[in-house]
């Protein structure tokens, strides 16, 4: 994990696109004067489970995994994190040890914000605060609907969701292929079954023509069948 000084807060088009963007030019320039911007390689942690943040991470580049490590061993994938979101507002405000683990799935640049600095506009600034507040409420309720699809939904509509899911947030490549890139394994981490299960999901999918592969790309190819297949119909 390396770190270099950064242009200012004010110039960085990240700012537009979450809870940053209620800030104003005055608290922008007091963060950018105590933030420091690191790179994290793929598969480098910027967090484990358990530890204590004393910050909050501005994504500027890249995309990382969160994971909660289960009972029998194996990591969940609870959520993607992505350029312009913030990440450690919960322990901003309750100043617990997090519950997840962050894991860079591929190269990522970030900015980390001391937690008094953020603590100080969050308590002046009663736009970010909200911002950071309506931040939680919503992964709040997106673990909610996981755990309800977790426990009642067969893992063929958890999957057909997953990719759903995947394909409206991160969007699809000139090729129509997913702009996100997992492995059979993450995959499994976010449905909740086994490696070998998901393979063969996978290759069911691909010959009932739901979906292409290119090695670990996959490309939606019926929208409307995995719809129906993600309600369980």
């Amino acid at each position: 994990m390396s770190q270099n000084v950064v242009s200012k807060c004010e110039q960085c088009i990240v700012r537009k696109f979450g809870a940053l963007k209620s800030l104003s030019k005055k608290e922008l320039l007091s963060v950018s004067d105590c933030k420091t911007n690191q790179f994290i390689a793929k598969g480098e942690y910027l967090f484990k489970e358990g530890t204590h943040l004393n910050g909050v991470f501005c994504i500027k580049s890249g995309i990382c995994k969160l994971t909660k490590l289960s009972s029998n061993g194996k990591n969940q994938i609870v959520k993607f994190i992505k350029k312009g979101d913030l990440l450690g507002q919960r322990s901003l405000i309750s100043d617990e040890t997090v519950n997840l683990s962050a894991i860079a799935i591929e190269e990522m640049e970030v900015c980390f914000v001391p937690r008094a600095e953020i603590l100080d506009i969050f308590k002046s600034n009663p736009d970010f605060s909200a911002e950071i507040i309506n931040d939680i409420c919503y992964d709040l309720k997106m673990a909610n609907d996981s755990m309800v699809n977790m426990a009642q939904k067969p893992v063929r509509s958890r999957f057909s969701k997953a990719l759903l899911d995947l394909k409206e947030e991160f969007g699809v490549d000139e090729n129509g292929f997913l702009q996100i890139t997992l492995s059979r394994e993450e995959f499994a981490n976010i449905v909740g079954t086994a490696t070998e299960s998901m393979i063969r999901m996978i290759s069911d999918f691909s010959k009932k023509e739901l979906i292409a592969t290119e090695g670990k790309k996959i490309k939606v190819v019926n929208d409307f069948k995995l719809e129906q297949l993600a309600e369980d119909l």
